[in-house]
């Protein structure tokens, strides 16, 4: 695994727009500017010169947010995403933040497996992940940690760090999770 930069960004949005819905991540314009602020990174395998996964990360003192972690559609399944979730455990060497779909179909069942599998908690508590933008639509979600379940407090904490940095909410410790 290793860090890629603003210069190949576009094998990186290729594979985002193939894996997540469209209220997911942001246009490319502002997906791509997210490579000018100091705690974004985006960390990629490849195979030769081709980005084949990555992993989109957002550097906090208190943890690290997987904002996007996806596998290219041939590799799904090989390993390669608990490869690339272990190097991260190694890399940053603190609690791990990402954000899944409730557990409501047979998709969101088993990516929620597979983040248990590698050591991730879910934790019961309302979220909703804002617009990235105008044309985009608030998305219910849950929060995932790593380490142990966060507890409300600490679910609050995770989710306040978020609206407030990632997502653009001005005082957004003072807003409901549930009012998105």
């Amino acid at each position: 695994m290793q860090e890629i930069f603003k210069d190949e960004f576009d094998s990186i949005f290729e594979i985002m727009q193939n894996s997540f819905p469209k209220d997911e991540y942001r246009s490319y314009k502002e997906q791509k500017a997210l490579f000018e602020r100091g705690q974004y990174r985006v960390f990629a395998e490849k195979d030769k010169d081709s980005v084949t996964a990555f992993a989109a990360v957002w550097d906090f003192p208190e943890f690290l947010f997987i904002e996007h972690i996806a596998v290219t559609g041939v590799l799904r399944g090989r390993g390669t995403g608990s490869l690339m979730l272990g190097e991260l455990v190694g890399k940053f060497r603190k609690r791990i933040v990402l954000e899944v779909e409730p557990p409501t179909n047979e998709t969101a069942e088993r990516r929620v497996r597979f983040y248990k599998r590698n050591g991730f908690y879910l934790n019961e508590y309302p979220y909703f992940q804002p617009a990235f933008s105008k044309d985009r639509k608030s998305v219910e979600l849950m929060i995932m940690t790593s380490l142990s379940p966060a507890g409300k407090s600490g679910f609050e904490r995770i989710r306040d760090i978020l609206y407030t940095n990632v997502y653009n909410l001005p005082g957004a410790g003072d807003i409901p999770a549930v009012n998105f």
